[in-house]
């Protein structure tokens, strides 16, 4: 076997220059650095560690062990200057640690910026909240009081065996951008975090009115109160337990009024099998606790959905059915070897009704023969059925909104732009990776978390500018295979762009990326990064001029190595240059 040494060498470089680029508009590095100063010495930064390991977690989100190996592997060095051996699991450790104070003053920071730089119109703001159940003890007296607790709470997951930290998300209705980030206590009440957000996102938004729009937990008396004290316009839907069912009984569906909404699944449906939407109004009032309370009046928007009907319908349907199934077989063994007393049938019975929820319509007669040995007969009341049969697919809205800023659809059509925060939580915990997370200190994990926030900001600023790029509503081909058009997604963004590499030849050529598909090439078009035309290689414009040139002050630059050809400026820029053409402004 003949082997042969080859001076070429060829590193992954993927989304790198995308990230570095946004990175670098957002001024992550700067803001952290501002914050959370680090010795003069120090070979780099801790905003020069944060940065990184932001685009660690956007192009190879893992559990945090090895990312010097990580950055070896990949273009790091040649796009963000930094060494690999510079990224050792100490460094990042006391990275965390450093910014871990800060947490709040930085996520704001960059949310800012990113208003500011990005163009994000913050006039309509979501706000929602999720859960992260973790694996471990956590200990209440190893956990650092200062930082978010690790504790059980109410997981979206379900389980409710393992303990959880919380994340709190604001996100725009512009692009869906988390412009604010929290990190939460595993059993802080989403009810009482909304004042508090509120106020930030004021601060945020400087000036500009917004409307906050949020889940069922945002109304509360103190809550409203708040709102309604600051000036802030908000949407959210009324919990069941403020509505009474009788409301909805009463209401005469062909009296409310169409509203010319499509949700996104139907658009390519029929008519005839679209999900359609009615409203009616009237006003919500609001009590506080005390008598002397003042009392808040809002306006109530009440909808109608087809497709919540159907999916109640079913639902019940399906709870019924299984409650027949499990009566029946009752019925059929009451008296025998295991339900041979009355005591025993009825136990039975209340798990079957708590199971199944069907307390309101079960109705049970449980009788004895001469013998002791018990008998059951059972029914589902009709007229029970019958009532919630006619409060399928109502729910309320309320809203401070008036009538002359927004009529009942416009309001339903707002609060429909809901599904943007859990959109965004769909990729925190889907192509980001939240879990798995192996780290004990809490204080670290509060970190750790809030870079993971931080790099589903550069997810979606990445999506939504090659959205914009595009055009409103416009499709591209390319990235989902048959060729058809579609909506570029943030996903499938990174994933083309993980295709790219970076080819070193040597001490006296200029470093070039490979280009393997045409669709890389156009998604760095709509990104307004520039490249040359060569049909093999292409030159990305903007790598550091001098690779390895460290920007923390008091240390001497690494070993310089040659410009790339197409290298802008003179120094060790963080990213990539960003063409100001139309396309590329935001």
């Amino acid at each position: 076997m003949e082997c042969v040494v080859s001076a070429v060498v060829e590193k992954r470089l993927g989304a790198l220059p995308v990230a570095a680029d946004v990175s670098r508009r957002l001024d992550m590095a700067g803001i952290v650095d501002r914050l959370c100063p680090g010795r003069e010495i120090a070979h780099v930064t801790h905003g020069q560690v944060i940065e990184v390991l932001v685009a660690n977690r956007l192009t190879a989100p893992a559990p945090l062990w090895r990312v010097d190996d990580w950055a070896r592997e990949r273009a790091v060095e040649e796009v963000f200057g930094i060494e690999a051996e510079l990224l050792d699991d100490d460094r990042l450790g006391r990275a965390l640690d450093a910014i871990a104070p800060h947490l709040q003053e930085i996520t704001d920071s960059i949310g800012a910026r990113a208003i500011g730089e990005f163009g994000i119109d913050v006039a309509t703001m979501h706000w929602d909240m999720t859960s992260m159940s973790l694996h471990g003890a956590y200990p209440a007296d190893d956990q650092d009081e200062e930082y978010p607790q690790v504790k059980h709470g109410h997981p979206k997951d379900r389980r409710f065996d393992l303990k959880q930290i919380q994340t709190g998300l604001a996100v725009s209705a512009d692009g869906a951008i988390p412009v604010l980030s929290r990190v939460l206590d595993g059993s802080a009440a989403e009810v009482s975090q909304i004042t508090g957000t509120m106020n930030n996102l004021r601060t945020m938004a400087g000036p500009k009115d917004f409307l906050l729009v949020g889940d069922s937990k945002l109304v509360s008396y103190g809550n409203v109160g708040a709102l309604i004290a600051a000036g802030v316009d908000f949407i959210a839907p009324a919990p069941a337990s403020k509505v009474d069912d009788t409301v909805y009984a009463a209401l005469d569906l062909e009296e409310a009024a169409v509203v010319d909404y499509v949700p996104v699944p139907d658009e390519n449906l029929p008519a005839e099998k679209r999900e359609t939407y009615r409203v009616l109004e009237d006003v919500h009032v609001l009590s506080g606790p005390r008598k002397r309370d003042p009392r808040h009046t809002v306006r109530r928007i009440l909808v109608h959905s087809t497709g919540n009907a159907r999916g109640q319908a079913r639902a019940r349907e399906k709870r019924l059915a299984k409650a027949r199934e499990e009566l029946d077989k009752l019925q059929r063994g009451a008296g025998g070897r295991y339900y041979n007393t009355a005591a025993k049938v009825a136990a039975r019975i209340g798990v079957i009704t708590k199971t199944r929820r069907v307390a309101s319509c079960l109705r049970t007669e449980i009788t004895a023969d001469d013998a002791g040995r018990p008998a059951l007969a059972w029914h589902f009341a009709e007229e029970v059925l019958r009532a919630e049969e006619q409060v399928d697919g109502w729910y309320a809205l309320l809203t401070t909104l008036t009538s002359e800023q927004a009529s009942p659809a416009e309001v339903l059509r707002r609060y429909k732009g809901q599904g943007a925060v859990e959109r965004r939580y769909s990729d925190f915990k889907g192509p980001l990776a939240v879990t798995p997370i192996f780290v004990q200190d809490n204080k670290r994990l509060a970190a750790l978390i809030t870079v993971i926030c931080l790099a589903l900001l550069l997810f979606c600023l990445i999506e939504r500018q090659v959205r914009r790029s595009l055009g409103p509503g416009q499709k591209m081909r390319g990235l989902y295979p048959g060729n058809q058009m579609i909506r570029p997604t943030g996903r499938m963004i990174l994933y083309h762009l993980s295709g790219l590499r970076l080819r070193v030849s040597g001490a006296t050529d200029p470093p070039t990326v490979v280009i393997s598909r045409g669709v890389q090439l156009h998604l760095l078009d709509l990104l307004g990064l520039e490249t040359h035309t060569s049909p093999l290689a292409r030159d990305l414009n903007g790598l550091p001029a001098k690779y390895g040139a460290s920007r923390a002050s008091g240390t001497a630059p690494a070993r310089p190595r040659p410009p790339c050809r197409c290298a802008a400026g003179s120094g060790p820029a963080t990213g990539v240059s960003t063409r100001h053409g139309s396309r590329a402004a935001s």
